[in-house]
């Protein structure tokens, strides 16, 4: 299997995780993508890319059961207004695609704030940096690799 940026930063710090691997077609959303896991909607949660009227940018991962809440996750970074990024410029900001974008080994490290839900689990899964490759770790392990915040920043 070919090594993505993610793994290899997990590799690089001696980080254990567990890899999922299902076929990219019959991946719909987040919500199938984790009913071909079998696992809790809650724990497998998505990555989304955004931008404040600052024009700074910030990640946000919340579970594939739920939908970001823009005007929770612009209080959360403090600011007036967050807005997602069109799809097309997703790849040419963090080196990933839609449905395969990973908080790890993006092309810069942007703030990073997690959905407080996510403390219910002792691990999430999240992308691995290819659509269908999923990456299952300890939480307290994804925070030794990249700054992390805890903010409610979802709705149903």
């Amino acid at each position: 299997m070919d090594k993505t940026n993610a793994m290899r930063i997990l590799d690089k710090e001696g980080i254990s995780y567990k890899i999922y691997e299902v076929d990219p077609q019959l991946i719909k959303d987040g919500e199938s993508h984790a009913i071909l896991l079998n696992k809790d909607k809650g724990e497998v949660f998505k990555t989304l890319v955004t931008k404040g009227k600052s024009g700074e940018y910030y990640v946000f991962m919340v579970s594939v059961g739920k939908s970001l809440d823009l005007k929770k996750c612009a209080k959360s970074v403090n600011e007036k207004e967050i807005e997602m990024i069109e799809q097309k410029k997703l790849f040419p900001l963090t080196g990933y695609v839609h449905l395969g974008c990973s908080p790890l080994g993006m092309k810069k490290q942007f703030k990073t704030v997690i959905d407080e839900e996510a403390i219910l689990y002792d691990t999430i899964i999240f992308s691995g940096g290819r659509i269908g490759l999923s990456l299952e770790l300890k939480r307290e392990d994804l925070e030794k690799v990249i700054p992390i915040e805890y903010f409610d920043i979802s709705r149903e």
